[in-house]
Protein backbone atom coordinates (compact mmCIF):
# COMPACT_ATOMS: atom_id res chain seq x y z
CA UNK A 1 0.00 0.00 0.00
CA UNK A 2 1.67 3.49 -1.14
CA UNK A 3 1.52 6.24 0.83
CA UNK A 4 -1.68 7.90 -0.39
CA UNK A 5 -3.72 4.68 -0.33
CA UNK A 6 -2.48 4.53 3.67
CA UNK A 7 -4.22 8.08 4.30
CA UNK A 8 -6.98 7.14 2.05
CA UNK A 9 -7.67 4.35 4.40
CA UNK A 10 -7.39 6.08 7.64
CA UNK A 11 -9.17 9.04 6.32
CA UNK A 12 -11.83 6.78 5.75
CA UNK A 13 -11.42 5.04 9.21
CA UNK A 14 -11.76 8.26 10.96
CA UNK A 15 -14.75 9.07 8.74
CA UNK A 16 -13.33 11.80 6.76
CA UNK A 17 -13.21 10.32 3.03
CA UNK A 18 -15.72 10.21 0.57
CA UNK A 19 -17.82 7.70 2.14
CA UNK A 20 -20.79 7.53 4.80
CA UNK A 21 -19.56 9.92 7.52
CA UNK A 22 -17.59 11.96 5.88
CA UNK A 23 -19.26 15.47 7.38
CA UNK A 24 -19.19 18.11 5.04
CA UNK A 25 -16.09 17.51 3.94
CA UNK A 26 -16.70 15.68 0.59
CA UNK A 27 -13.52 16.67 -1.36
CA UNK A 28 -9.89 15.99 0.24
CA UNK A 29 -7.53 18.54 -0.80
CA UNK A 30 -4.74 17.36 -3.62
CA UNK A 31 -2.05 18.08 -1.22
CA UNK A 32 -1.33 16.73 2.45
CA UNK A 33 -2.23 20.01 4.63
CA UNK A 34 1.18 21.13 5.93
CA UNK A 35 1.81 21.53 2.32
CA UNK A 36 -1.42 23.89 1.47
CA UNK A 37 -0.47 27.69 0.91
CA UNK A 38 -1.58 29.22 4.10
CA UNK A 39 -4.23 31.62 1.82
CA UNK A 40 -5.53 28.95 0.40
CA UNK A 41 -5.84 27.36 4.30
CA UNK A 42 -7.89 31.11 5.66
CA UNK A 43 -10.48 30.56 2.13
CA UNK A 44 -11.55 27.37 3.85
CA UNK A 45 -11.10 28.37 7.32
CA UNK A 46 -13.22 31.81 6.93
CA UNK A 47 -15.96 29.48 5.76
CA UNK A 48 -15.92 26.59 8.46
CA UNK A 49 -15.27 29.35 11.07
CA UNK A 50 -18.60 31.65 9.50
CA UNK A 51 -20.72 28.07 10.06
CA UNK A 52 -19.25 27.89 13.31
CA UNK A 53 -20.36 31.18 14.29
CA UNK A 54 -24.13 30.58 12.12
CA UNK A 55 -24.57 27.43 13.91
CA UNK A 56 -23.96 28.95 17.38
CA UNK A 57 -26.45 32.20 16.78
CA UNK A 58 -28.91 29.92 15.13
CA UNK A 59 -28.66 27.72 18.77
CA UNK A 60 -29.78 31.21 20.50
CA UNK A 61 -33.30 32.25 20.72
CA UNK A 62 -33.32 34.98 18.68
CA UNK A 63 -33.64 34.15 14.93
CA UNK A 64 -34.91 37.13 13.40
CA UNK A 65 -32.46 37.30 10.30
CA UNK A 66 -31.24 41.11 11.17
CA UNK A 67 -29.97 40.08 14.58
CA UNK A 68 -28.56 37.17 12.96
CA UNK A 69 -26.54 38.90 10.86
CA UNK A 70 -26.03 42.33 12.90
CA UNK A 71 -24.69 39.54 15.73
CA UNK A 72 -22.67 36.91 12.92
CA UNK A 73 -20.63 40.87 11.85
CA UNK A 74 -19.54 41.27 15.50
CA UNK A 75 -17.71 37.77 15.44
CA UNK A 76 -16.69 37.32 11.98
CA UNK A 77 -14.91 41.13 11.58
CA UNK A 78 -10.95 41.22 11.35
CA UNK A 79 -11.19 43.57 14.44
CA UNK A 80 -13.42 40.34 16.83
CA UNK A 81 -11.48 37.71 15.11
CA UNK A 82 -7.64 39.55 16.01
CA UNK A 83 -9.33 39.61 19.44
CA UNK A 84 -10.41 35.73 19.31
CA UNK A 85 -6.71 34.27 18.23
CA UNK A 86 -5.48 36.55 21.29
CA UNK A 87 -7.65 34.88 23.18
CA UNK A 88 -7.04 31.30 22.01
CA UNK A 89 -3.04 31.95 22.11
CA UNK A 90 -2.29 30.17 25.50
CA UNK A 91 -4.92 27.52 24.50
CA UNK A 92 -2.39 26.96 21.23
CA UNK A 93 0.07 23.99 20.82
CA UNK A 94 2.72 24.80 19.53
CA UNK A 95 1.70 23.25 16.19
CA UNK A 96 -1.27 25.78 16.16
CA UNK A 97 0.43 27.98 16.98
CA UNK A 98 2.98 27.86 13.81
CA UNK A 99 0.69 27.88 11.32
CA UNK A 100 -1.54 30.81 12.84
CA UNK A 101 1.75 32.35 12.53
CA UNK A 102 2.55 31.13 8.60
CA UNK A 103 -1.41 32.77 7.88
CA UNK A 104 -0.14 35.62 9.67
CA UNK A 105 2.79 36.43 7.69
CA UNK A 106 1.81 35.05 4.32
CA UNK A 107 1.11 37.84 1.89
CA UNK A 108 -2.87 37.67 1.10
CA UNK A 109 -3.59 40.80 -0.92
CA UNK A 110 -4.93 43.97 0.50
CA UNK A 111 -7.24 44.10 3.09
CA UNK A 112 -10.77 45.62 2.45
CA UNK A 113 -10.77 49.37 3.14
CA UNK A 114 -12.81 49.13 6.31
CA UNK A 115 -9.95 46.86 8.12
CA UNK A 116 -7.15 47.48 9.98
CA UNK A 117 -4.08 45.39 8.45
CA UNK A 118 -2.64 44.29 11.37
CA UNK A 119 -6.13 43.11 11.96
CA UNK A 120 -6.65 41.90 9.11
CA UNK A 121 -3.07 39.78 9.36
CA UNK A 122 -4.25 38.02 12.38
CA UNK A 123 -8.30 37.25 11.04
CA UNK A 124 -6.06 35.60 8.17
CA UNK A 125 -4.15 33.78 10.58
CA UNK A 126 -7.13 32.92 12.59
CA UNK A 127 -8.94 31.46 9.33
CA UNK A 128 -5.79 29.70 8.39
CA UNK A 129 -5.77 27.87 11.83
CA UNK A 130 -9.47 27.26 11.29
CA UNK A 131 -9.01 25.84 8.00
CA UNK A 132 -5.91 23.54 8.65
CA UNK A 133 -7.59 22.04 11.62
CA UNK A 134 -10.86 21.24 9.38
CA UNK A 135 -8.75 19.40 7.18
CA UNK A 136 -6.71 17.36 9.55
CA UNK A 137 -10.01 16.13 11.05
CA UNK A 138 -9.30 17.72 14.68
CA UNK A 139 -13.41 18.52 14.71
CA UNK A 140 -13.52 18.14 18.51
CA UNK A 141 -10.01 20.57 18.72
CA UNK A 142 -12.08 23.32 16.57
CA UNK A 143 -15.35 22.59 18.56
CA UNK A 144 -13.16 23.10 21.89
CA UNK A 145 -11.34 26.49 20.59
CA UNK A 146 -14.71 27.42 19.47
CA UNK A 147 -16.67 26.89 22.76
CA UNK A 148 -13.76 29.22 24.11
CA UNK A 149 -14.60 32.12 21.56
CA UNK A 150 -18.55 32.29 22.58
CA UNK A 151 -17.83 31.81 26.76
CA UNK A 152 -18.78 35.11 28.24
CA UNK A 153 -16.22 36.70 29.27
CA UNK A 154 -16.14 39.34 32.83
CA UNK A 155 -16.10 42.18 30.80
CA UNK A 156 -19.27 41.31 29.05
CA UNK A 157 -20.54 41.34 32.82
CA UNK A 158 -19.16 44.81 32.89
CA UNK A 159 -20.77 46.46 29.68
CA UNK A 160 -24.17 44.75 30.91
CA UNK A 161 -23.96 46.18 34.37
CA UNK A 162 -22.86 49.95 32.86
CA UNK A 163 -25.85 49.54 30.17
CA UNK A 164 -28.12 48.83 32.96
CA UNK A 165 -27.27 51.99 35.19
Amino acid sequence: MNSNEREHASLEEAGQGNGAGAGLLFHRPAKKTQLINPVVLAYVGDSVFELLVRQYLVSLPNHKSHHLHKEATKIVSAKAQRKLLEKWQPMLTEEEADIARRGRNTKSGAPPKNADPADYRQATALECLVGYLYYEGRIERLHELFEAAVAPQPEDHQEEKEGQA
